[in-house]
């Protein structure tokens, strides 16, 4: 018999139940985590724990930005879901690099743009001067 882990069943409920704003960070903070999940595996001596970890990782986090690239408006987004549609594809590129390469400096930069992307949207959601898309106010960030 399977036990329930209620920390699963709190995330999916806090997932199902979230504004979209709000689900946007939850997807930048997921991809974090795995691309930094991602970094311990580049120096593992052991190549086959090194490769899985590195890739699984990897793999992970470019689902999440795929979903992200995905979620774009464009119609609506204009310019700005052209520009993240170019910026998730190069992440996408970069990290497929890496994996293919075994070289963590493609990790790094996308960790270091995605930390940017994520702070910008934290802080957009929690400005009550902004149109909030959490709580289903239109903006501009309407694209994503």
């Amino acid at each position: 018999m399977q036990k329930n882990n209620p920390w699963s069943a709190y995330r999916q409920v806090t997932t199902l139940t979230a504004p979209p704003g709000q689900i946007v960070l939850m997807l930048f903070e997921g991809a974090l985590r795995a691309l930094e999940r991602s970094l311990p595996g580049f120096s593992l001596p052991d190549p086959a724990e090194a490769n899985m970890t590195i890739h699984n990782n990897l793999q992970q986090a470019q689902e999440i930005i795929r979903e992200l690239n995905g979620a774009l408006n464009m119609e609506q987004g204009g310019e700005f879901a052209s520009t993240m549609r170019r910026l998730y594809n190069y992440f996408e590129r970069r990290l497929w690099e890496s994996n293919l390469q075994k070289k963590q400096q493609g990790v790094e930069e996308v960790i270091h743009h995605l930390t940017v992307l994520r702070d910008a949207w934290a802080s957009m959601l929690n400005n009550p001067a902004l149109p909030n898309p959490a709580a289903g106010q239109s903006s501009t960030f309407a694209a994503v």
